[in-house]
Protein backbone atom coordinates (compact mmCIF):
# COMPACT_ATOMS: atom_id res chain seq x y z
CA UNK A 1 0.00 0.00 0.00
CA UNK A 2 1.32 3.31 -0.99
CA UNK A 3 1.92 5.87 1.98
CA UNK A 4 0.95 9.68 1.03
CA UNK A 5 1.73 12.73 3.63
CA UNK A 6 -1.00 13.90 5.01
CA UNK A 7 -0.59 17.60 4.76
CA UNK A 8 2.14 19.56 6.07
CA UNK A 9 1.51 17.91 9.20
CA UNK A 10 4.18 14.58 8.99
CA UNK A 11 2.00 11.85 9.19
CA UNK A 12 2.25 9.48 6.28
CA UNK A 13 -1.43 7.68 5.29
CA UNK A 14 -2.37 4.97 2.86
CA UNK A 15 -3.82 6.06 -0.39
CA UNK A 16 -6.83 4.24 0.32
CA UNK A 17 -8.40 5.02 3.72
CA UNK A 18 -11.84 3.58 5.54
CA UNK A 19 -14.54 5.43 5.82
CA UNK A 20 -16.40 4.68 8.59
CA UNK A 21 -19.96 5.88 7.88
CA UNK A 22 -21.38 2.44 7.42
CA UNK A 23 -20.80 1.04 10.88
CA UNK A 24 -23.63 1.10 13.18
CA UNK A 25 -26.24 2.29 10.04
CA UNK A 26 -25.65 -0.91 7.79
CA UNK A 27 -23.27 -2.81 9.79
CA UNK A 28 -23.34 -4.67 13.41
CA UNK A 29 -19.81 -5.07 15.36
CA UNK A 30 -19.14 -8.31 13.59
CA UNK A 31 -19.32 -7.13 10.16
CA UNK A 32 -17.46 -3.89 11.25
CA UNK A 33 -14.58 -6.11 13.12
CA UNK A 34 -14.59 -8.49 9.93
CA UNK A 35 -13.71 -4.67 7.90
CA UNK A 36 -11.81 -3.31 10.25
CA UNK A 37 -8.97 -6.58 10.16
CA UNK A 38 -9.25 -6.94 6.54
CA UNK A 39 -8.74 -3.37 6.18
CA UNK A 40 -5.29 -3.71 8.74
CA UNK A 41 -4.45 -7.01 6.48
CA UNK A 42 -4.34 -5.34 3.51
CA UNK A 43 -2.16 -2.40 4.63
CA UNK A 44 -5.01 0.40 5.35
CA UNK A 45 -3.88 3.01 7.93
CA UNK A 46 -6.08 5.73 7.45
CA UNK A 47 -9.39 5.33 9.50
CA UNK A 48 -12.07 7.99 9.39
CA UNK A 49 -15.44 8.12 11.22
CA UNK A 50 -17.18 11.11 12.47
CA UNK A 51 -19.29 11.70 15.65
CA UNK A 52 -22.68 11.46 14.00
CA UNK A 53 -22.30 8.22 11.80
CA UNK A 54 -24.01 5.18 13.17
CA UNK A 55 -27.38 4.41 13.83
CA UNK A 56 -27.61 6.07 17.68
CA UNK A 57 -25.40 9.26 18.16
CA UNK A 58 -21.75 8.08 18.47
CA UNK A 59 -22.34 4.20 17.36
CA UNK A 60 -20.01 4.19 14.57
CA UNK A 61 -17.15 5.48 16.91
CA UNK A 62 -17.85 2.61 19.70
CA UNK A 63 -18.13 0.46 17.11
CA UNK A 64 -14.75 1.13 15.67
CA UNK A 65 -13.13 1.52 18.60
CA UNK A 66 -14.15 -1.70 20.29
CA UNK A 67 -12.69 -3.28 16.69
CA UNK A 68 -9.28 -1.59 16.97
CA UNK A 69 -8.92 -2.19 20.18
CA UNK A 70 -5.01 -3.29 20.86
CA UNK A 71 -4.09 -2.06 17.70
CA UNK A 72 -5.77 1.19 18.30
CA UNK A 73 -2.45 2.54 17.96
CA UNK A 74 -1.39 1.02 14.60
CA UNK A 75 -3.47 3.42 12.83
CA UNK A 76 -4.29 6.79 12.30
CA UNK A 77 -7.65 7.41 13.72
CA UNK A 78 -9.44 10.44 12.15
CA UNK A 79 -12.93 11.60 13.63
CA UNK A 80 -14.98 14.50 13.13
CA UNK A 81 -17.69 16.65 15.20
CA UNK A 82 -19.90 19.83 14.45
CA UNK A 83 -22.60 17.44 12.32
CA UNK A 84 -25.81 16.23 12.82
CA UNK A 85 -28.43 13.95 11.00
CA UNK A 86 -32.01 14.37 10.02
CA UNK A 87 -31.83 18.08 9.78
CA UNK A 88 -31.78 20.64 6.28
CA UNK A 89 -28.80 22.02 8.36
CA UNK A 90 -25.92 19.17 8.54
CA UNK A 91 -23.66 21.30 10.74
CA UNK A 92 -24.65 22.40 14.09
CA UNK A 93 -25.54 25.89 14.91
CA UNK A 94 -22.31 26.48 17.48
CA UNK A 95 -20.77 23.24 16.56
CA UNK A 96 -17.25 24.83 16.17
CA UNK A 97 -17.82 27.09 19.85
CA UNK A 98 -15.26 25.70 22.13
CA UNK A 99 -18.28 24.63 24.90
CA UNK A 100 -19.27 22.38 22.05
CA UNK A 101 -15.68 21.30 20.92
CA UNK A 102 -14.99 20.65 24.64
CA UNK A 103 -18.10 18.11 25.01
CA UNK A 104 -17.88 16.59 21.21
CA UNK A 105 -14.03 15.53 21.92
CA UNK A 106 -14.42 13.95 24.91
CA UNK A 107 -17.31 11.98 23.84
CA UNK A 108 -15.20 10.81 21.30
CA UNK A 109 -12.35 9.54 23.27
CA UNK A 110 -14.67 7.94 25.48
CA UNK A 111 -16.30 6.22 22.83
CA UNK A 112 -13.23 5.05 20.73
CA UNK A 113 -11.62 3.94 23.75
CA UNK A 114 -8.36 5.75 23.28
CA UNK A 115 -6.89 8.65 25.00
CA UNK A 116 -5.70 10.86 21.58
CA UNK A 117 -7.32 10.97 18.37
CA UNK A 118 -4.84 11.54 14.94
CA UNK A 119 -7.12 13.74 12.96
CA UNK A 120 -9.84 16.36 14.78
CA UNK A 121 -11.88 17.61 11.79
CA UNK A 122 -14.70 20.14 12.11
CA UNK A 123 -17.32 18.62 9.71
CA UNK A 124 -19.29 21.49 8.42
CA UNK A 125 -18.61 25.20 8.95
CA UNK A 126 -19.99 26.93 11.36
CA UNK A 127 -21.39 30.51 10.55
CA UNK A 128 -22.55 31.04 14.10
CA UNK A 129 -18.85 30.85 15.66
CA UNK A 130 -16.28 33.17 14.77
CA UNK A 131 -13.25 30.98 13.18
CA UNK A 132 -10.87 32.04 15.27
CA UNK A 133 -12.52 30.54 18.13
CA UNK A 134 -13.03 27.61 17.04
CA UNK A 135 -9.12 27.35 16.39
CA UNK A 136 -8.11 28.18 19.20
CA UNK A 137 -10.57 25.51 21.14
CA UNK A 138 -8.95 23.17 18.26
CA UNK A 139 -5.42 24.67 19.49
CA UNK A 140 -6.05 23.56 23.14
CA UNK A 141 -6.65 20.47 22.41
CA UNK A 142 -3.23 20.11 20.77
CA UNK A 143 -1.74 21.45 23.95
CA UNK A 144 -3.74 18.94 26.15
CA UNK A 145 -2.20 16.20 23.75
CA UNK A 146 -6.22 15.00 23.33
CA UNK A 147 -5.34 15.55 19.43
CA UNK A 148 -2.89 15.67 17.13
CA UNK A 149 -3.36 17.44 14.21
CA UNK A 150 -6.74 19.36 12.78
CA UNK A 151 -8.84 19.00 9.62
CA UNK A 152 -11.71 20.43 8.32
CA UNK A 153 -14.56 19.30 5.88
CA UNK A 154 -17.33 20.58 3.64
CA UNK A 155 -15.16 23.98 3.47
CA UNK A 156 -15.27 25.71 0.68
CA UNK A 157 -12.02 27.70 -1.22
CA UNK A 158 -12.80 31.29 0.54
CA UNK A 159 -13.44 29.21 4.09
CA UNK A 160 -10.54 27.16 3.90
CA UNK A 161 -8.30 30.38 2.91
CA UNK A 162 -9.87 32.61 5.79
CA UNK A 163 -9.16 29.41 8.44
CA UNK A 164 -5.30 29.99 7.30
CA UNK A 165 -5.38 33.36 8.14
CA UNK A 166 -6.66 33.31 10.96
CA UNK A 167 -4.42 30.88 12.41
CA UNK A 168 -1.58 32.33 11.05
CA UNK A 169 -2.84 35.51 12.88
CA UNK A 170 -3.61 33.71 16.06
CA UNK A 171 -0.37 32.00 16.27
CA UNK A 172 -2.90 28.55 16.43
CA UNK A 173 -2.44 25.39 14.78
CA UNK A 174 -4.35 25.13 11.48
CA UNK A 175 -5.89 22.50 9.23
CA UNK A 176 -3.59 20.09 7.42
CA UNK A 177 -6.17 18.64 5.47
CA UNK A 178 -9.66 19.74 3.54
CA UNK A 179 -12.17 16.46 3.52
CA UNK A 180 -14.98 17.17 0.48
CA UNK A 181 -17.03 15.67 -2.03
CA UNK A 182 -14.36 14.87 -5.02
CA UNK A 183 -15.11 12.13 -7.89
CA UNK A 184 -14.21 11.42 -11.58
CA UNK A 185 -17.83 12.85 -11.82
CA UNK A 186 -17.76 16.13 -9.21
CA UNK A 187 -14.76 17.89 -9.55
CA UNK A 188 -15.96 21.04 -8.81
CA UNK A 189 -13.03 21.76 -5.57
CA UNK A 190 -10.50 21.56 -8.68
CA UNK A 191 -11.37 25.21 -9.49
CA UNK A 192 -10.61 27.10 -6.43
CA UNK A 193 -10.23 24.58 -3.19
CA UNK A 194 -7.57 22.66 -4.79
CA UNK A 195 -5.48 25.47 -5.64
CA UNK A 196 -5.97 27.18 -1.98
CA UNK A 197 -5.09 23.45 -0.64
CA UNK A 198 -1.58 22.72 -2.47
CA UNK A 199 -0.86 26.71 -1.51
CA UNK A 200 -1.09 25.86 2.36
CA UNK A 201 -0.13 22.37 2.08
CA UNK A 202 -3.37 20.90 3.16
CA UNK A 203 -4.01 17.42 1.81
CA UNK A 204 -7.22 17.08 0.28
CA UNK A 205 -9.56 13.18 1.78
CA UNK A 206 -11.98 12.86 -0.50
CA UNK A 207 -15.91 11.37 0.45
CA UNK A 208 -17.69 9.83 -2.36
CA UNK A 209 -15.21 9.29 -4.06
CA UNK A 210 -16.85 5.89 -6.04
CA UNK A 211 -20.23 8.03 -6.00
CA UNK A 212 -22.52 5.80 -3.45
CA UNK A 213 -21.73 2.99 -6.01
CA UNK A 214 -22.21 4.97 -9.44
CA UNK A 215 -18.30 4.08 -10.25
CA UNK A 216 -17.84 0.48 -9.03
CA UNK A 217 -19.26 -0.50 -12.45
CA UNK A 218 -21.88 -3.10 -10.57
CA UNK A 219 -24.77 -1.11 -11.96
CA UNK A 220 -26.25 -0.49 -15.36
CA UNK A 221 -28.62 2.16 -16.40
CA UNK A 222 -32.31 0.88 -16.41
CA UNK A 223 -31.21 -2.47 -14.92
CA UNK A 224 -33.07 -3.15 -11.45
CA UNK A 225 -30.23 -3.11 -8.17
CA UNK A 226 -29.81 -5.82 -6.54
CA UNK A 227 -32.26 -5.98 -3.54
CA UNK A 228 -29.49 -5.37 -0.81
CA UNK A 229 -27.48 -2.35 -2.24
CA UNK A 230 -27.68 1.39 -2.17
CA UNK A 231 -29.17 2.16 -5.14
CA UNK A 232 -32.39 -0.22 -4.69
CA UNK A 233 -32.77 1.49 -1.30
CA UNK A 234 -32.88 5.09 -3.29
CA UNK A 235 -34.82 3.51 -6.13
CA UNK A 236 -32.25 3.81 -8.70
CA UNK A 237 -29.25 5.75 -7.20
CA UNK A 238 -31.31 9.09 -6.13
CA UNK A 239 -29.21 12.11 -6.73
CA UNK A 240 -26.23 10.21 -7.77
CA UNK A 241 -27.68 9.33 -11.42
CA UNK A 242 -28.61 11.47 -14.32
CA UNK A 243 -28.32 10.90 -18.18
CA UNK A 244 -25.18 13.10 -18.80
CA UNK A 245 -23.77 10.97 -15.74
CA UNK A 246 -24.75 7.33 -17.21
CA UNK A 247 -23.20 8.31 -20.31
CA UNK A 248 -19.82 9.33 -18.82
CA UNK A 249 -19.79 6.10 -16.94
CA UNK A 250 -20.12 4.32 -20.02
CA UNK A 251 -17.16 6.53 -21.20
CA UNK A 252 -15.07 5.47 -18.86
CA UNK A 253 -15.63 1.62 -18.83
CA UNK A 254 -14.92 2.06 -22.85
CA UNK A 255 -11.68 3.49 -21.90
CA UNK A 256 -11.31 0.89 -19.31
CA UNK A 257 -11.88 -1.88 -21.65
CA UNK A 258 -9.45 -0.39 -24.06
CA UNK A 259 -6.61 -0.86 -21.20
CA UNK A 260 -7.54 -3.67 -19.91
CA UNK A 261 -8.68 -1.94 -16.54
CA UNK A 262 -12.43 -1.47 -14.41
CA UNK A 263 -14.35 1.03 -13.77
CA UNK A 264 -13.20 0.76 -10.02
CA UNK A 265 -9.80 1.00 -11.07
CA UNK A 266 -10.24 4.25 -12.99
CA UNK A 267 -12.10 5.58 -10.33
CA UNK A 268 -9.53 4.84 -7.13
CA UNK A 269 -6.44 4.99 -9.15
CA UNK A 270 -7.14 8.26 -10.79
CA UNK A 271 -8.17 10.05 -7.62
CA UNK A 272 -5.15 8.48 -5.99
CA UNK A 273 -3.20 9.36 -8.55
CA UNK A 274 -3.56 13.09 -7.93
CA UNK A 275 -0.91 14.82 -6.42
CA UNK A 276 -3.07 16.75 -3.80
CA UNK A 277 -4.69 13.81 -2.56
CA UNK A 278 -4.45 12.10 0.55
CA UNK A 279 -6.48 9.41 0.84
CA UNK A 280 -9.03 8.34 -0.86
CA UNK A 281 -11.66 7.59 1.83
CA UNK A 282 -13.74 4.94 0.29
CA UNK A 283 -16.90 3.64 2.58
CA UNK A 284 -17.50 -0.22 2.73
CA UNK A 285 -20.26 -3.24 3.82
CA UNK A 286 -18.16 -6.05 3.26
CA UNK A 287 -14.07 -7.45 3.26
CA UNK A 288 -14.43 -8.12 -0.18
CA UNK A 289 -14.89 -4.29 -1.11
CA UNK A 290 -11.85 -3.28 0.80
CA UNK A 291 -9.71 -5.71 -1.25
CA UNK A 292 -11.20 -4.81 -4.08
CA UNK A 293 -10.79 -0.67 -3.04
CA UNK A 294 -6.90 -1.67 -2.36
CA UNK A 295 -6.16 -3.18 -5.61
CA UNK A 296 -7.65 -0.46 -7.46
CA UNK A 297 -5.44 1.67 -5.89
CA UNK A 298 -2.66 -0.20 -6.72
CA UNK A 299 -2.88 0.79 -10.77
CA UNK A 300 -0.72 3.65 -11.67
CA UNK A 301 -1.86 5.23 -14.51
CA UNK A 302 0.31 7.01 -17.44
CA UNK A 303 0.19 10.51 -17.95
CA UNK A 304 -1.90 9.49 -20.64
CA UNK A 305 -4.09 7.36 -19.31
CA UNK A 306 -4.82 10.55 -16.50
CA UNK A 307 -5.45 12.94 -19.55
CA UNK A 308 -7.55 10.81 -21.39
CA UNK A 309 -9.57 10.02 -18.16
CA UNK A 310 -9.96 13.98 -17.39
CA UNK A 311 -11.11 14.32 -20.64
CA UNK A 312 -13.82 12.29 -20.43
CA UNK A 313 -14.99 13.36 -17.04
CA UNK A 314 -13.78 16.95 -17.05
CA UNK A 315 -14.01 19.60 -14.25
CA UNK A 316 -17.86 21.33 -15.06
CA UNK A 317 -17.78 24.74 -16.25
CA UNK A 318 -18.37 27.72 -13.17
CA UNK A 319 -21.87 28.09 -12.81
CA UNK A 320 -22.37 31.79 -13.80
CA UNK A 321 -22.36 35.14 -11.26
CA UNK A 322 -25.50 36.54 -10.35
CA UNK A 323 -26.71 38.34 -12.58
CA UNK A 324 -24.36 37.17 -15.33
Amino acid sequence: MQLKALGHSGLRVSAVGLGCMNFGMVCNQAATRAIVDAALDCGINFFDVADMYGGPLGEAEALLGRALGARRREVILATKFGGQRGSREPGVRGGGSPAYITRAVEDSLRRLGTDYIDLYQHHFPDAATPLEDTLRALDDLVTQGKVRHLGCSNYDAGQLKAASIAARSGRTHSFVSAQNRYSLLYRDIERELVPIAQAQQVGILPYFPLESGLLTGKYRQGATPPADSRFARWRGGGAFVSPGRWATVAQLEEYGGRIGRSLLDIAIGWLAAQPWVSSVIAGVTSPGQVRANVQAASWEPTAEDLARIAAIAPVPPAAPAPGG
